[in-house]
């Protein structure tokens, strides 16, 4: 160790995590070691964290978590060997990704970072991989839930892009603004995300065709970029073999679907409109796939089994056309799945965390003739809502319904649905009451084998897209906090409750059992703070009450909070 922003004999020799040590197994540690960091390491005091749902599936699963397994690959055995924090498959790791911290000590390895610098964690490590997906702060590296944790700087630099994962951040703003960037960087790359729009070039390609049906507009849907490796080709009839020869395409034929491979092909056109072809089909796509339905105009007559848990988890698409041509439905792909001007939004389930987002970046949109439905099924979560964007309604002059869906059931129908609920029947209602050109954003996690029946027919002639992500990339976060460093968007909006260590696992059981409709930040510095919401600061901290902004949190609060409990 070579640098510090404190001196050495203040940086403590142990400290307060929250472990967990099995699953549903939360253990308060109050002296756990902190570790000086070695050569290339990084060792940063955290300022805040904020609580998330995704915590609670590493709760649940812990060792069987697929970002708690082992490393396999992207960084070396004695990379891992040397760095403390690394906590794969059943060892006790220490939960919270959604984290800001001060970088306090380097070693004298490092050369990307420096003494001082106050930065936002990247939580997704994407070229450290796993067995089944790759590794991830909060995970099978130990997270925010303590007051010191322990990075390598060969772990937090892409090697491919050069990118830091540890982003710089302002000191201008709140240290709960900044934590919140990350899960407000889930919320913005569902919008901005990239979508393809081409047959996939260098991939595979499945091609089937019913009886009666004409193989047309494959080569107008290859990419500029190059044609797929590798063409399968299932037709009932010689005709449209032959269409494939004539076309130029070299292919190979299947001697059935059920003898191909599942999750095998980047692209599935399909010439027909027989459901029972599609419920095979469906299982053929691998990640980001994209299945096309050329219907000729034929209807498929009943709904099809669709796996709308890969939409969200495994990137797939579907798409269709009335028309003949595969080229056509093609078109109906947008750039990404952004709002546009003159949508009528619905936001399935606003009221909760994640909806809350949701909800405060589509009222911040420079939108034009834009409308709002947010619903929920809860009157107090609503209200907690309406507290939040009321103002923001108003000052935008974008008109706001929230609705209970509970006691008054939606029958409106809508351009753009933003799902936050993880119930495939969201979805199949979505494109039930869809308007033509309908985007259905599936941000909620439903789990990826789930499949429910969805309205082809409808789907296709409304030319809808439905689409979904995982998680963030540096660059999404880069537009949220540009966003609220440039004051376009106040991330303290969706905080609804404070604590300390002491209170992180009621947080955690509270997020569980959704009895706070916003965020909850933890201030690991704050040994002994319960878990408060800020409803209740009046009684329980006036002082800090009194810096709120008609009951949202700010960064004046903050400070009087951390002054307060400084004082104590």
């Amino acid at each position: 160790m070579h640098a510090t922003n404190e001196d050495s004999a203040a940086i403590p020799q142990t400290q307060h995590a929250l472990q967990l040590i099995g699953p549903s197994q939360l253990k308060l540690n109050t002296a756990k070691d902190v570790h000086l960091p070695g050569p290339h390491q990084i060792l940063a005091k955290v300022e805040a964290v904020g609580l998330c749902f995704s915590d609670l599936k590493l709760l649940k699963q812990f060792a069987e978590h697929p970002r708690k397994s082992q490393v396999v690959s992207g960084v070396g055995p004695d990379v891992l060997d040397s760095l403390p924090s690394y906590a794969p498959d059943d060892k006790p790791t220490v939960p919270g990704h959604e984290v800001v911290c001060d970088i306090v000590a380097i070693g004298e390895g490092v050369t990307r970072h420096e003494v001082g610098e106050r930065v936002l964690v990247q939580a997704d490590w994407r070229f450290v991989r796993t067995a089944l997906t790759n590794g991830a702060f909060g995970y099978n590296f130990e997270g925010g839930l303590q007051e010191y944790v322990l990075f390598d700087e060969r772990i937090v630099i892409d090697p491919q892009t050069q990118q830091r994962f540890l982003m710089p951040a302002s000191r201008e703003l709140s240290a709960s603004a900044v934590c919140l960037v990350e899960p407000w960087g889930c919320v913005e790359n569902s919008y901005v995300n990239a979508e393809r729009n081409t047959i996939k070039p260098g991939g595979k390609l499945l091609v089937v065709a019913e009886a009666g049906h004409a193989i047309e507009g494959l080569i107008e849907s290859f990419s500029p970029d190059g044609r797929p490796a590798e063409i399968t080709a299932f037709c009932t009839e010689d005709v449209q073999r032959q269409s494939l020869t004539d076309a130029g395409l070299v292919f190979s034929e299947a001697e059935s679907l059920a003898s191909l491979p599942d999750e095998a092909f980047d692209d599935v056109v399909y010439f027909g409109a027989i459901k029972e072809t599609l419920d095979v089909l469906n299982d053929k796509l691998a990640i980001r796939g994209i299945i096309n339905i050329v219907t000729a105009g034929k209807r498929i007559g009943q709904p099809v089994s669709v796996g709308v848990g890969r939409i969200h988890y495994g990137l797939t698409r579907w798409i269709g056309t009335l028309e003949t041509s595969a080229a056509d439905a093609y078109k109906t792909i947008p750039p990404t799945g952004e709002i546009r001007s003159g949508d009528s939004v619905a936001i399935i389930g606003a009221a909760g965390p994640m909806g809350q987002m949701h909800t405060i970046r589509t009222l911040c949109l420079p939108m034009e003739n834009m409308s709002v439905v947010a619903t929920d099924m809860d009157d107090a979560r609503l209200e907690s809502l309406r507290e939040k964007v009321q103002s923001l309604s108003d000052e935008r002059g974008v008109p706001l319904r929230l609705v209970n869906t509970k006691t008054n059931p939606l029958d409106d129908r809508f351009s753009y649905f933003a799902l936050m609920a993880p119930i495939g029947a969201l979805v199949a209602d979505a494109v039930v009451h869809s308007l033509p050109g309908c985007r259905i954003n599936i941000f909620a996690g439903i789990p990826a084998p789930t499949r429910h029946d969805i309205d082809l027919d409808t789907y296709i002639a409304n030319r809808c897209f439905m689409f979904g992500t995982s998680g963030s990339r540096i660059e999404d976060m880069q537009i949220v906090l540009d966003k609220v460093t440039a004051a376009q968007l106040d991330t303290d909006l969706s905080v609804d409750a404070i604590c300390g260590m002491a209170g992180a696992a009621d947080g955690i059981a509270a997020v569980e059992n959704r009895t706070m409709a916003g965020k909850i930040i933890v201030y690991p510095q704050l040994h002994e703070l319960p878990l408060i919401p800020l409803k209740e600061l009046p009684a329980k901290l006036p002082a800090v009450a009194a810096k709120l902004n008609r009951g949202m949190w700010t960064k004046a609060a903050e400070r009087e909070l951390l002054k307060t409990a400084n004082e104590r």
